[in-house]
């Protein structure tokens, strides 16, 4: 993967840009050993353990093909190349709360494949006042991706932001976002795109309800 001092200027730098702008797009920043594992094993997993996503949870959850059409397939520490990936989020998570005091609890990410013409519509990944999802992350696993490939997330900076921050999904590109403040969308895509999308939680649960993992 990276070594320490490595993974330490990385989450450094996503720290500081969180604080500052609330966002952080960093191409070329997620550790190559490890985004090339999780590439190849993206592509190896059966195609019946993809399941068209959704929106909302439990007894809210939908298939809503109109907003998204991407296909997702949930991460665990049953794989060693899962294992790895949950311990490199594991440790941005202690470095984002020593740093910036988020008590971030939990961490939840998915393998997420985009079939020729999917997308996923503008969306927050969490409102304001009704969450615990609080710092969204994606990162990129396409291989020599071209502009014509399409499948771009648009991240807005405000309500009124038509136009957006558009990052190419190249490999390797990290972006890290509050996941209450910015509203993004996946535009569509003319080959297959592979990602991993994830977030940070913090613990919602109560006396009456234990918060689950997803």
């Amino acid at each position: 993967m990276m070594d320490d001092s490595s993974s330490q200027a990385l989450f450094e730098r996503i720290a500081i840009d969180l604080l500052r702008d609330g966002y952080s797009i960093l191409p070329n920043a997620f550790p190559e050993p490890l985004s090339k594992a999780l590439s190849a094993h993206s592509q190896r997993v059966d195609t019946d353990a993809f399941k068209d996503a959704g929106i909302g949870r439990s007894t809210e959850h939908m298939i809503l093909e109109t907003v998204r059409k991407d296909a997702i397939s949930w991460i665990t520490a049953d794989t060693p190349v899962g294992s790895l990936w949950l311990a490199w989020a594991a440790s941005l998570q202690l470095y984002l709360n020593r740093r910036l005091f988020l008590g971030l609890f939990s961490f939840e990410s998915h393998f997420a494949h985009y079939a020729p013409g999917a997308f996923y519509k503008r969306h927050f990944d969490a409102f304001k006042g009704d969450t615990n999802r609080i710092v969204s992350l994606v990162a990129y696993l396409n291989h020599n991706w071209q502009p014509t490939d399409g499948g771009e997330i648009v991240i807005f900076k405000n309500d009124a932001d038509v136009a957006g921050l558009k990052v190419p999904p190249r490999f390797g590109t990290l972006a890290v976002f509050l996941s209450e403040d910015f509203a993004h969308e996946v535009l569509p895509t003319t080959v297959d795109r592979h990602s991993i999308a994830g977030w940070f939680r913090v613990n919602t649960s109560t006396t009456k309800a234990v918060d689950p993992p997803r």
